[in-house]
C-alpha cells in the first residue's frame, strides 16, 4: 500500500499545556482510521493539525510525501456542527468549495448533483437548511467536503448531534459512499462502536497529553452491515477498546467536576 498520511513525532503545546506528545502515524491510501480516547487528550487538535488549521509545535504531518503547513483543496473537513449557510440552498451550499476555487460550470454542476445524489438528497437541491433534519444538513455537509475532491477526509465527531437511530443509518451510508470512492478518512469520535464499525484501525489515545496507546485493527469483512454489530467477534473489540480507555474516561469525568466545582 501507498502512505498518504505520515505523522512524524507530533506535539502540541498551548502555553503551559502539553496537549498532544509524540504522535508518529503512516496512514495508508484509501484507509479508514478512527481515534478514540477520554474528552481532553487531543483528538480534535489532531484534527486541525493535519487539516492545517492548527500549527504544531513539533514535528511533521506529510501528505503524500508533502509537509503540511497551511489549509488546502487537498483536505476536505467535516465538523461536529453542519456549518451550513442559512441562506444558501443545499446545492448552494455543496458547491461552495468549488466556487471559491474559481471552478465553476456544467461539470462542476453535474458533479454536485451526482455528490447529493450519492449522499441521498437528490429532489432537496433547493431546501434551505431550516428545512431539513439534522442528519440532511449533515450529509450536505458530507457532499460539501466531497466537492472539492479531497485526497483525505478529515471528519471530527460528524453524527455526535443526531439522535441514535439516525446516527446508525449515517455510519451505514457513509460506509456506502466511502466504499464508492475510497477517500482516506481521518475520523473522530467518543462512540466506540462507531469506531468498530467504520474503521480499518482503531487507533487508542490515552489522557493528556494525548499519545497513542494502542492500534487496533480491525479484521471484520467489508461490506459492514448494522447486523455486524450484534455479532461476538464486534463485541469483542468494543469491549477491548474500553478496556483500554475506562481509567482514563474516568479520570477525565472526575477532573472535569473538579474544575466545574462539582
Amino acid at each position: 500500500m501507498t502512505i498518504k498520511l505520515s505523522l512524524n513525532r507530533l506535539s502540541k503545546r498551548f502555553g503551559e499545556l502539553e496537549v498532544l506528545s509524540e504522535i508518529s502515524l503512516a496512514v495508508d491510501r484509501g484507509a479508514f482510521i478512527s481515534l478514540v480516547g477520554p474528552s481532553g487528550c487531543g483528538k480534535t487538535t489532531l484534527l486541525r493539525i493535519v487539516a492545517g488549521l492548527e500549527p504544531a509545535s513539533s514535528g511533521a504531518v506529510l501528505l503524500d510525501g508533502r509537509a503540511v503547513d497551511a489549509p488546502g483543496g487537498n483536505r476536505g473537513f467535516v465538523f461536529q456542527s453542519d456549518s451550513l449557510l442559512p441562506w444558501r440552498t443545499v446545492f448552494d451550499n455543496a458547491i461552495i468549495g468549488p466556487e471559491i476555487a474559481g471552478r465553476t460550470g456544467a461539470a462542476q454542476t453535474d458533479r454536485i448533483r451526482h455528490l447529493l445524489r450519492l449522499v441521498g438528497l437528490e429532489g432537496f437541491e433547493r431546501y434551505f437548511p431550516r428545512q431539513l433534519s439534522g442528519g440532511m444538513r449533515q450529509r450536505v455537509n458530507l457532499a460539501r467536503a466531497l466537492a472539492i475532491d479531497p485526497d483525505i477526509l478529515l471528519m471530527d465527531e460528524p453524527f455526535s448531534a443526531l439522535d441514535a437511530q439516525t446516527r446508525e443509518i449515517m455510519q451505514t451510508e457513509l460506509m456506502r459512499i466511502w466504499e464508492e470512492g475510497r477517500k482516506t478518512v481521518l475520523f473522530v469520535t467518543h462512540q466506540i462502536d462507531e469506531a468498530v464499525f467504520l474503521s480499518d484501525r482503531v487507533l487508542v489515545l490515552a489522557r493528556r497529553p494525548g499519545r497513542i496507546q494502542e492500534t487496533i485493527d480491525v479484521a471484520l469483512p467489508r461490506p459492514r452491515a448494522l447486523a455486524a454489530k450484534r455479532t461476538p467477534e464486534f463485541t469483542a473489540y468494543v469491549d477491548r477498546i474500553w478496556r483500554l480507555i475506562e481509567d482514563d474516561v474516568r479520570a477525565s469525568v472526575i477532573e472535569e467536576m473538579r474544575e466545574h466545582g462539582s
